[in-house]
């Protein structure tokens, strides 16, 4: 799974980082989400396919592999 984040449709609402700590992060100053990994582990896909549908902007983009 490759994952990325389209950081112009970010709202900051910080639900990726609610679901998946381990990779997704926020901007200290804005909020806007920071990816912390492009390739997790596939103990993680679940979650972060759950992070993904829980985004409100449809920031974040999965492409499976």
């Amino acid at each position: 799974m490759q994952v990325s984040v389209d950081t112009q449709k970010c709202i900051g609402s910080g639900m990726c980082v609610l679901h998946m700590p381990e990779v997704f992060d926020q901007r200290d100053d804005d909020g806007v989400v920071v990816l912390r990994t492009e390739s997790p582990g596939p103990e993680l896909h679940d979650a972060v396919r759950e992070s993904a549908i829980a985004c409100p902007a449809s920031a974040i983009h999965l492409v499976e592999s």
